[in-house]
């Protein structure tokens, strides 16, 4: 009686488990590129340091957003999440926190995120150790958990310390990279890029109070536009986080408006007029 458990898991597991050729065609596009032709929706959302929150994954979840962020650290034979080494000294890892509760979403929804099964997650990892090290224990990591990998509608993101882009291409599809605005990239690794991010002081120390500075604002949009010309949504960090600053910033076409306030720019969005 006590292997039951196990046995249903398994059952469970194998019944979303996609056939090869589909867990091999992960899409580049986890949201349509905000070019003009789209509405906002909470969907271009990313949950900036999720683990911060008082409920971490599940009030973003909750909210339908489209891009969820945690900080790794490999330590010990552990993946440790946290901002900061102080902060890793609570212990808390990530699959306590974020692959366990992902699985039990996607097993209720047959192989998919959300109930919804047109919307997509990306789970942006942001790594603080050694990359190479780091990453292949990630994949350790979440290859015991099939389900996990085997779909399309979650990407694993990797940015913070990443492999040198020429070695993108080695790594299995269920990985992709975040990719830097104002980096250069060749045509191989850019298949393995699904975002470009950047810090907003790159570009601007607009607080957000104001239109954005004209002088500062050609650049902005011409990062963007380039960003959209290779099919890569943008998403900008260090981005003043209010509803004054994310109007601006859906004015720029940003493609992930990035937060700390989760209801609230779910709200914002929710009421925005339609167009």
């Amino acid at each position: 009686m006590k292997k039951a458990p196990i046995f249903i898991y398994i059952v469970l597991c194998a019944s979303v488990v996609l056939r090869p050729t589909d867990a091999a065609a992960h899409s580049a596009d986890s949201i349509p590129l905000m070019n003009g032709h789209h509405p906002y929706t909470v969907a271009n959302t990313h949950s900036h340091n999720d683990y911060e929150q008082a409920t971490p994954f599940w009030l973003a979840y909750g909210q339908q957003f489209g891009s969820i962020e945690a900080d790794i650290w490999w330590v010990d034979g552990k993946m440790l999440i946290g901002h900061n080494t102080e902060e890793i000294k609570t212990g808390r890892t990530l699959d306590e926190y974020y692959l366990k509760p992902l699985l039990s979403c996607i097993l209720k929804n047959n192989g998919h995120p959300y109930a919804d099964t047109a919307r997509q997650l990306s789970m942006l990892i942001d790594v603080k150790t050694d990359s190479i090290a780091t990453l292949n224990a990630l994949m350790g990591l979440l290859k015991k958990y099939p389900p996990l990998v085997n779909t399309s509608s979650i990407k694993w993101v990797i940015s913070g310390r990443r492999p040198l882009p020429s070695l993108f291409t080695s790594y299995p599809s269920f990985i992709c990279f975040d990719g830097i605005l104002h980096g250069d990239y060749s045509p191989e690794a850019l298949t393995k890029i699904v975002m470009m991010s950047d810090d907003l002081h790159y570009y601007t120390h607009w607080n957000g109070l104001t239109t954005i500075p004209t002088a500062d604002l050609p650049a902005l949009q011409q990062a963007v536009a380039r960003s959209h010309g290779l099919q890569k949504p943008v998403r900008f960090w260090d981005a003043p986080d209010f509803p004054q600053a994310w109007s601006q910033l859906i004015k720029l076409q940003v493609d992930y408006l990035n937060t700390d306030h989760i209801r609230q720019l779910a709200d914002f969005l929710r009421n925005l007029p339609a167009e």
